[in-house]
Parts: C-alpha cells; structure tokens; sequence
C-alpha cells in the first residue's frame, strides 16, 4: 500500500476501510487533500435588497470570489463559464444578476415586463432541485418555474405566463419551446441570461445534438427581439473557455479560480485480488487461466464495502457502470447487512439501501431523491444519474464500483462526499479490466492528471440534419444562419431540399412538410423501448431501442427494482418489449458480431511501423446469442443463440494498418495474426477512455486478418454513434499516448496468457477465441507503444 500522500488525519469512513482486514491485501494507494480556505468577499451594492435579505435569513453574509466575478460579469453582459470545485456555490454567479434584474425591471411595472431567465440542466433531478433551492430561499416578488416532460398542461402555462426563472432541460426546449416559441414569447422577449449548468454533460453526439439546439435558441430570441447573456457551470472540465465557446457557438470568458472553502478528502484506491476466484463470485478463469490472483466482481466488492460503512451509520453513495448493476449491488449490499447483523437490525438497515437509475418511473426517482436528502437512507446505488450536483448534503463517503471513465467523472463523483465542513472519502474499487488495471500501476493517471477535455463534434451532419429541418419549421432559414450552425450547414440544408423536406423561397428556406421535424438528442434516433410486465400490464421502464437487442433480447435477464425478470419477446417495431418477473438463478450477457467497410479517410499519417488514418466507415453489427452465467458463481452454464437481423450504420472511425512487411512477418502464422489482433483490439477499446471522454458505449473496434478494404491486417477503433462522436477522431490525435498505454498494460498484467484484466472480455462475440497476449504486446509496439 502506498500512503507516502496520506499526511493529513483519515476521515472516519476512510480510516474504517483503511483499518479492516481486506486493507493489508486490496488497499493500494491512500491520497488526501488537505482543506483550503474561502476567499470571502463583500455582496456588492448592485444586489437588489430582497434577494440580500433571502440570503442573509440562510446564513450567507458574504460571497465567494468566483462567484463575484461570474456574476459581475454576467451583469456586464460578457458570456461566462465558471469551472469551478464541487459544491462552491455556483448557483450564486448566475442568481445574482438573473433575480436582480428580474426584481428591479419588473418592480412597479409588472411582472410582464421583467426580464427573464431560462435555466438548463442535463436531467430533470438537476433542475428539480435547482427549483427546491429556490423556493427555500424564497426571494418575495421572484417567481421560478419548472417546466419539463413531468409538467402538467396547467402547470406550463403558469410557467409561460409568470415565472421570471423558468427551469427546464434541452430536451423540452428542442421539443416543445423552439417550436412553440410563439406561445412563450413573453419569456423570449424579456430573456437576459441563458443559464447552461453542468455543461460538462454536453459531450459527444449528446453534447453536438445540444449545441444545435443552443443555436437554434439564440436565433429565435433574436427574432423576438433579445440577445441573451450565457452563463456555464462546472466543477469538471478542462479548457473550460473553449469547451464553452463550442457548445454556444459564442466567445466566452472562463472564472476557474475557486475561491470557496475545501474541507479536504481522501482518495483510496481498491484492488479486490482473490487467490481463488471460484470463491468469490467471479467464477473460474476460463481458457486463459488462473495463472494469477484474479480481482473479484467489482460490484460484490463494492456491495461489501457499502455493508461496512453502512454498519457504521456512514452515508454512502455507490457509482456503478450499468443500471443492472445498481439492483445488483443495492441487492448485495442488502444480504450483507442482514447476514452481518441477524434479520431483526439488517433488516432495518437493509430497508435504508436502494437502487437509484435511469429506466425507473419518475416518481420513483423522486421518492429516491427526497428519501435521500431528508437522511433517511443509509446507501443509494446510482448510474451516472446523481454524479451531477443535485444536492445530497450529508454524505459521508462515495465508493465507484470501477474506473468511471475519466479524472472529470472521477472528481466530480468523489466531490459528493464531504460537503459542508466534514472531509468526504471517495474509493475506487477497480474492475478487472484492463483500464482499471493501468490506473492501480499508474495512480497518477487519476490523481494528479488535468481532467481531459470536453470531446463533441458539432459539425456531425446526422447530427445538424434533424435540427437545421426544426430551424426552418420554427423560422424560415437564411443564408445568414447557417454559419452559426457550422462550415457543413448549407450542403446539409442542401440535403433536405434534395429530400423535399425543405423548399426555398425569396425568404429563405421553409419548412415543406405538414409534420413537425423531431429530434432524438440522448439516442440514436431510434426512440425508446417500453419493458411491460406480461401478466398485468404495468410499465417498468424502458430502454434505448438502439440498444434493446443487447439488454433485452429473448432470454435476457432484467432486473428493476431488486427483482428479476426473464424477456419474452421483444417487439422493435412496436417499441415493446414483455418481461415475466421470476429469478431463474442466473445473468445474461450478449454475444455481438460486427465487421467494418471503410468509406473514406480525411486524414492520414504514419503510426509506428505503419498507417494510421481516421474517417468513415460502415459498420455492420448483429447479436447473435448470449451466455447465461451463474449469479452466485459466475460461472458459465450455457451459451444460447439468437436469430436477430444485421443492423448497420455510418459513423466515424480510427484504423491502424501495419507496413507490408510487418504485415507479412504477422501473416506468418495466422491463427496467431488473429489471435494478436484480437487481442490488441479488446485491450485498445478498453483504454479509450483514458484519452477520451466517453462511456464503455460510446466506442467499439473490430480486427480482420485480411479487410477486403485494406488488403491485410487492420486494426479499428470506431464511434457507436451514427455520424460519429469525436472519440474516435481523439484517438487519431493522441494515438501515441493511446497505443502506449495500451501495451503497458497488457505487458503489465502478471497472467501469463490473458484474462479480464488484460484482453479477455466479457460478452466477446467469438467467446475470446483466440487472444494471444504477447502478439497483443507486439502489435501495439508496432502501432507506436
């Protein structure tokens, strides 16, 4: 264990993890933060008297000094971003000048006249929570409102008609305002700041989808007369200034030093080794081993850890990789703690941990919500969905089950422990995969690396297609529009009149069909799957139809709520799916094929000892089966097949081809050339995120001995999204660095043929045959390691 940086006392939660038993043989590094203090200034003269009042009844007597220059020059009129630490108080940079300028503008003239505000948030958690802010403050004379997909038809139109801060999300303003925006005129006349929190969210096809709606939004308040000052929060994100300026389209001005107090943390990093993982819950090594101590499953890791800080009444949020794993480790958490303390007092601790994800209704994430900052839940197990700044004071301790895919998600999932005066303890309990085996043996890569920069490619035109289609059912478009939309707008508006969805006119270009255009901004644009429970009818959730052939095929096992359900039948054209609750006793994990046609590279440059280039490809993919594993052993009972159709799409990808007599020197032995390949491609896709900022779904990559495209070995990283989404072009750019770690760790993997922390990789749709771990190593080298 390292604890060469631990100079400064434990926390509670860190010192009871540090002192227990799996300590001497999982504990890997200890880091702590020590406090800062605050760089307090004056409230200056300009705030309007009721808002100074509002803050003074909460105890607020000064300010911040990031949030003083945010908020002065928002007043100014300058657009900001304000990049900040967790909970410093962002809030107050744009609150500041929005309720004053509501409450001066509107005081003795009406409310019609004020100015107004309209807030955005990436999830409807995040602008509830804004408004539960508010309305504690309780500022007399300001009026907020949230408008969303929850909102009732009575309660928008007291928003539209009243509210001088309106809170909502991109998608209700792509979906319903911009097209609308006739019926919201009084807040489209009257709009002075355009609030953008958490705009460290808005990466990749979601972060392009949301920056043409921006756009879309500063061209409709143009035409009822306003020019909006934006204002951007983050704690996360690097280049905050650029970052900005691209999501806007606009130059903005970065406020990045924090001036709030730090009451300190600590970091511990968590390698859950086992010598005998058929013990453990991670089943046997299966062909390529167990030639090592092999890590246990990183959620019944995890769930033990839970267990014990919850024993010790120690509030804990739970990050996991996939909404199956929330119910898993939630579940878990739940049997330890009643086999730990008997049925009596576990069972009263037991009810005090859930499951938090997307895919539950809305008033059950509610519940979760207020359950959770009220303090009567010990533990949540969430998704990505609460790493965002709801507010959930009074944690104690934050445990990722796995790496969460950058140093942004790392600090901003750490940052919801601590907050108030008492320091926070963050772990990471790495999985058996090859990134997370890099961070152990190189914890600086998450303790002291920069957070990555914000990866968003806004000129994608399967992106700007559906949106420039809205612009011009919301206002006729112009030439003198389409710049703001990027260099690609006018052949994509080109597109459109080809397709006849566009005509043009004198006046510009106008919508030509009776239908609205719609957009799809978090999806692939295939729309949702709804799961219904098969004997009485009741909705559970759903789920991306982009992504319903690999979570809920016929035969998969689903899990909501800590029950289990078995799929049977999946129908994408009706968007349904049917589940019959009952636990069969095992997990499913897909098997997927894909194989690649390059269409085209727009950049090229020498790799290694060989080519690399980046451009578009078509990728054709189908699922083709799936394995049942044993729940309680992980163990393999059976492999199923499926008769699923091919699916296909256009997107953007990074391809390395080695030179022709590298590539005949790999050819030599050829069941070898696939089998390195193939490994080299698994472990490659799994240290994307270390270059990029994306999830485990947002690439994918394929391997052929023989591409009939490159007439020889080939090695592909590609975007999962239709058009692409930047990561794989971040690949190209920064492929030294990718290929290096890559080969790192592989060849720093003590197994002797491959396993789960190298090359092996669950739901394979070739079941890992074959890998070769030392080829691996070699064609990395060769491709610039």
């Amino acid at each position: 264990m390292d604890t060469t940086a631990a100079t400064t006392p434990l926390p509670a939660a860190a010192a009871a993890l540090a002192c227990s038993p799996a300590a001497v043989t999982r504990l890997r590094h200890v880091r702590t933060r020590p406090a800062r203090p605050a760089a307090a200034v004056p409230v200056p003269g300009w705030v309007h008297p009721a808002l100074v009042q509002a803050l003074r009844a909460q105890g607020v007597t000064a300010l911040w000094s990031h949030q003083l220059e945010a908020a002065e020059a928002a007043r100014a009129g300058q657009h900001v971003v304000v990049s900040t630490g967790t909970a410093s108080g962002k809030t107050l940079a744009y609150l500041l000048p929005a309720a004053t300028a509501a409450l001066d503008g509107g005081a003795g003239r009406g409310e019609r006249t004020a100015p107004t505000t309209l807030y955005l948030s990436p999830t409807k958690a995040l602008a509830a929570d804004q408004e539960r802010r508010l309305a504690e403050l309780a500022v007399p004379g300001l009026r907020t409102g949230t408008v969303d997909g929850d909102a009732t038809p009575e309660q928008r139109v007291w928003v539209r008609d009243h509210a001088h801060l309106v809170l909502s999300n991109p998608d209700l303003l792509a979906h319903s305002l911009l097209p609308d925006h006739a019926r919201w005129g009084r807040l489209l006349r009257r709009l002075r700041y355009v609030v953008v929190d958490e705009c460290h969210a808005y990466r990749g096809v979601f972060g392009a989808h949301v920056g043409a709606v921006l756009r879309r939004l500063r061209r409709v308040a143009a035409s009822h007369g306003a020019s909006p000052t934006f204002v951007l929060c983050s704690a996360t994100v690097a280049e905050p200034a650029r970052t900005a300026s691209r999501l806007t389209g606009l130059t903005v001005r970065a406020v990045d030093h924090d001036g709030s107090p730090d009451p300190g943390a600590s970091l511990l990093l968590w390698d859950p080794v086992v010598d005998d993982p058929a013990a453990d819950g991670t089943g046997p090594a299966g062909p390529h081993g167990p030639d090592r101590a092999r890590r246990r499953g990183v959620v019944a890791e995890s769930a033990d850890l839970v267990a014990e800080l919850v024993s010790r009444r120690i509030r804990t949020l739970a990050f996991v990789p996939s909404r199956r794993a929330t119910e898993t480790l939630a579940g878990r958490t739940r049997d330890a703690l009643v086999a730990r303390h008997g049925p009596e007092a576990g069972g009263r601790l037991a009810q005090a941990v859930v499951p938090y994800r997307g895919g539950h209704l809305p008033e059950e994430r509610r519940a979760t919500e207020r359950a959770l900052r009220d303090g009567d839940l010990l533990a949540v197990a969430a998704t990505s969905a609460l790493e965002l700044g709801v507010d959930v004071a009074g944690l104690d301790a934050v445990v990722m089950a796995g790496w969460p895919g950058s140093v942004a998600s790392l600090r901003q999932r750490a940052g919801r422990a601590g907050r108030g005066d008492l320091p926070g303890t963050a772990v990471l309990v790495a999985r058996d995969d090859p990134l997370d085996a890099y961070v152990l043996a190189h914890p600086e890569q998450a303790l002291d690396a920069p957070v990555e920069a914000v990866v968003s490619d806004t000129d994608n035109p399967y992106v700007l297609l559906p949106h420039l289609a809205a612009a011009a059912a919301e206002l006729p478009l112009t030439e003198a529009d389409l710049p703001a939309f990027g260099p690609g707008a006018r052949a994509v508006v080109d597109v459109l009149v080809d397709r006849g969805d566009l005509r043009r006119r004198p006046g510009g270009w106008f919508w030509a069909r009776p239908d609205r255009p719609r957009t799809d901004l978090r999806g692939s644009g295939r729309g949702q799957v709804q799961l219904v429970e098969d004997e009485t009818g009741r909705v559970l959730g759903t789920v991306e139809a982009s992504r319903a052939e690999q979570v809920v095929h016929p035969g998969a096992v689903y899990q909501h709520l800590l029950r289990s359900y078995v799929v049977l039948e999946l129908d994408l054209d009706a968007g349904v799916a049917l589940l019959r609750a009952g636990d069969p006793g095992w997990l499913t994990y897909p098997r997927t094929r894909t194989r690649t046609r390059l269409v085209s590279a727009d950049l090229e440059r020498r790799l290694g000892r060989g080519r690399l280039q980046h451009g578009m490809l078509d990728v054709v993919s189908q699922t083709t089966g799936y394995v049942r594993v044993d729940a309680a052993t992980g163990a393999t009972l059976g492999h199923e097949d499926l008769e699923l159709p091919e699916r296909s799409f256009r997107t953007r990808g990074t391809w390395w081809a080695p030179d022709p007599d590298q590539a005949a020197e790999l050819l030599a032995e050829p069941v070898r050339a696939l089998g390195s390949l193939h490994a080299a491609e698994h472990a490659g896709v799994a240290l994307v995120p270390l270059v990029a900022t994306c999830d485990v779904f947002d690439v994918a990559g394929s391997h052929e001995v023989h591409h009939p495209d490159a007439g020889g070995p080939l090695l592909v990283v590609h975007d999962t999204w239709p058009g692409g989404a930047g990561y794989a072009e971040r690949v190209y750019e920064v492929a030294e660095v990718w290929a290096r770690a890559t080969r790192d760790a592989v060849a720093g993997c003590p197994c002797r043929t491959g396993c789960p922390g190298c090359v092996v990789r669950s739901g394979c749709g070739s079941g890992n045959q074959p890998l070769d771990k030392a080829g691996a190593v070699e064609v990395m080298r060769l491709a610039g390691g």
